[in-house]
């Protein structure tokens, strides 16, 4: 069964070609991003590994961790991030999960529980495995996003929404299509107006059930 929004991920026990280690442990008390793969020395996932590299820093910012995962051995996953330090010019620091098993795949619902790798596979046969899981401190999963093989990732996009994730939880407001950082937020239907004032200040209702309200810098 696949993973829905609010969901705990499975504590499974992975196989990195950074170590072997529990997802829930791995994880901590921060947030986590795990973005996967249908295989190793593709052109779009090496050019994705590149781009989640150089944002490093911006993932440190925020408390975040990254893992990768795909569905070849962890000796291929780190010859494979030579290629990736070469495309992306920063080196992939971050795990990748060796799931030739499939465990990890299915756990989270990117392929059937009949699924398995033929001899002489292709990309093909695991086309699926293209999907963003963010994963909350609580283990619980707050976003998904899955794209086709042909098309590479904007994970500048993954940072706003980890943003948004990240204002909404702790200041319990929704954002508002298009949200950056800085930009108003949206006051919950759930929450009255006194209560929004009492809690917000003065807002903007552009609608009685859309109300912004800028939130303090």
């Amino acid at each position: 069964m696949s993973l829905r929004i609010n969901d705990t991920i499975p504590d499974l026990t992975v196989e990195t070609d950074l170590g072997r280690f529990s997802l829930h442990d791995w994880i901590g008390d921060d947030w986590a991003i795990l973005f996967s793969h249908p295989k190793d020395f593709t052109p779009v996932c090496t050019t994705e590994f590149g781009a989640v590299a150089q944002l490093a820093d911006e993932w440190e910012k925020r408390g975040c961790k990254v893992i990768g995962v795909s569905v070849d051995s962890a000796e291929d996953h780190r010859k494979w991030k030579a290629d990736i330090e070469k495309v992306g010019r920063a080196a992939p620091e971050f795990p990748i999960i060796a799931d030739a098993g499939l465990e990890v795949s299915k756990a989270f619902g990117m392929l059937p529980a009949e699924a398995y790798l033929p001899e002489g596979r292709t990309p093909a046969d695991s086309a699926t495995v293209r999907s963003v899981f963010i994963i909350a401190p609580d283990k619980q999963v707050k976003l998904m996003m899955t794209y086709p093989m042909t098309v590479g990732r904007n994970f500048a996009e993954v940072l706003r929404a980890l943003d948004a994730l990240q204002t909404t939880v702790k200041h319990g407001v929704a954002t508002p299509a298009d949200w950056t950082v800085g930009q108003d937020v949206i006051v919950p239907p759930s929450v009255d107006d006194a209560a929004a004032r009492e809690k917000f200040g003065d807002f903007d209702a552009d609608l009685p059930y859309l109300r912004r309200v800028k939130l303090p810098g």
